[in-house]
């Protein structure tokens, strides 16, 4: 043990001569990634970053303030606000919840800061924890993600790095796994990946243990280890007055393969791809946000500014950072009803908008899709189950579902029209949104032929 707190002492001395020079361009997060896919060490991550401060405490809230963090895990919730509205309670501290479970499957920004940059999750749940007074952090993450998260905890260990103890629990398979209420029934044993109702009670109040709870995803925590380090001011420096920092963002249909990119908030979508007008042709729409996101015409969506109050003004949300620009090959209509498909066999099944509403909904659009000839009163009938199911679920599961094909028929109303008239595309192209295990939630999901 003396040898070990030698070498944090020895680290501190060095990093108090060799201060870490702030990253002044707007790939923040990402600089600290190995260009050979493995997960950063202990040594590296302090090489790049330095040590955390040690004075970091209940004052630190002040900063997150100041700095405008906002949640990144779909939300877009005030970090400092957030943070802020957890109960006091002279019993036990309250939980940290870093949230790696990313459900939503066409995102994959959680599971590269969790697979490889697991000390900046780490360094920020431990700035949660100490800034809240937590007795208990708990890192909840994928399966596949668990051998790299003990290997780094155990590093941290074994030089005393941290205040608290870290405890890893697996996050299920599902979409619903990283809603913060569903996060913590699980961590509980209670009704894994399943929501509490809405407005029966926030885990800030009541969560883990009966204790307040803070869920907050791992990007966010990411961000708050770089705002510890380098101050509100540094992180204000790139985005705007009202969305400033960067953001992590899953990108397909730009590039052969989809990435994982860094760019400044409220830099105009089309300007950070590198697209124009000349280039709408060959996208049919843009999917922002991922599943519980909305569609935008590719006009729109290339000339919006990347910040949360736009998207919504738009119809739609930065949600999980997903940006999916749909080809002009492959048929709108099937990919839509192929993800509705999808999220119907995802639902929490405690309300009948999930259980019922979803199917119904996913049916009738796979009808329009492949057998739009069976569809009496054109689209009607969809607006209709839409209408049914928005703001009447147990949680905002079906709503989401709801406002991802409202979207799709406003963006894809030609292609609508088109199938309604002339019967369903010939397109035999590969699914380009992934669905996983779609073919397990109905027999009656027909093959594009």
């Amino acid at each position: 043990m003396v040898a070990h707190l030698g070498e944090e002492a020895d680290h501190r001395r060095r990093s108090r001569r060799d201060p870490v020079t702030p990253p002044a361009g707007f790939e923040r997060l990402l600089l600290g990634v190995r260009g050979d896919g493995t997960a950063t060490s202990l040594a590296e991550h302090r090489e790049r970053w330095g040590a955390l401060p040690v004075a970091v405490g209940p004052t630190f809230v002040d900063e997150l303030d100041r700095s405008g963090l906002r949640g990144h895990g779909g939300a877009w919730f005030p970090v400092a606000s957030k943070w802020r509205s957890l109960r006091r309670t002279r019993m036990r501290g309250p939980v940290v919840v870093a949230n790696g479970a990313e459900g939503e499957p066409a995102s994959g920004k959680d599971r590269l800061l969790v697979h490889r940059l697991p000390h900046l999750v780490l360094d920020g749940a431990s700035v949660a924890a100490r800034c809240l007074g937590a007795s208990q952090v708990i890192i909840y993450v994928p399966a596949d993600a668990v051998a790299t998260m003990k290997m780094s905890i155990a590093e941290r260990r074994s030089l005393g790095i941290d205040q608290v103890e870290f405890e890893v629990v697996v996050a299920p398979d599902r979409y619903l796994a990283g809603q913060e209420s569903a996060a913590v029934n699980t961590i509980s044993g209670e009704r894994p990946a399943t929501p509490y109702f809405t407005g029966i009670r926030t885990v800030r109040y009541q969560g883990i243990g009966g204790r307040p709870t803070l869920v907050q995803n791992v990007e966010t925590l990411a961000h708050v280890a770089l705002i510890a380090r380098f101050g509100a001011d540094w992180f204000r420096s790139i985005g705007t007055p009202g969305s400033p920092g960067t953001a992590l963002f899953t990108v397909a249909g730009r590039w052969a393969e989809p990435r994982i990119v860094e760019a400044p908030l409220g830099v105009p979508l089309g300007s950070f791809l590198e697209l124009d007008a000349n280039d709408c042709h060959a996208v049919q729409g843009v999917l922002l946000g991922g599943y519980g996101g909305g569609w935008l015409t590719t006009p729109e969506a290339l000339a919006m500014p990347l910040t949360e109050e736009e998207a919504r003004r738009h119809g739609s949300s930065l949600g999980a950072g997903v940006l999916a620009l749909l080809p002009a090959n492959v048929c709108a209509l099937a990919e839509v009803g192929r993800v509705v498909r999808y999220m119907e066999g995802q639902g929490a099944g405690q309300c009948g908008p999930c259980v019922n509403g979803l199917a119904e909904l996913a049916t009738t659009m796979e009808r329009l899709t492949y057998r739009p000839g069976s569809l009496r009163g054109g689209l009607s009938p969809i607006v209709a189950l839409c209408g049914l199911v928005e703001k009447r679920g147990a949680c905002a599961h079906p709503d989401g579902v709801a406002r991802f094909v409202l979207s799709a028929l406003r963006v894809f109303e030609d292609h609508a029209a088109a199938h309604l008239q002339r019967g369903p595309c010939s397109s035999a192209s590969a699914p380009f949104l992934p669905a996983p295990n779609v073919a397990r939630s109905s027999n009656r999901s027909v093959p594009v032929r």
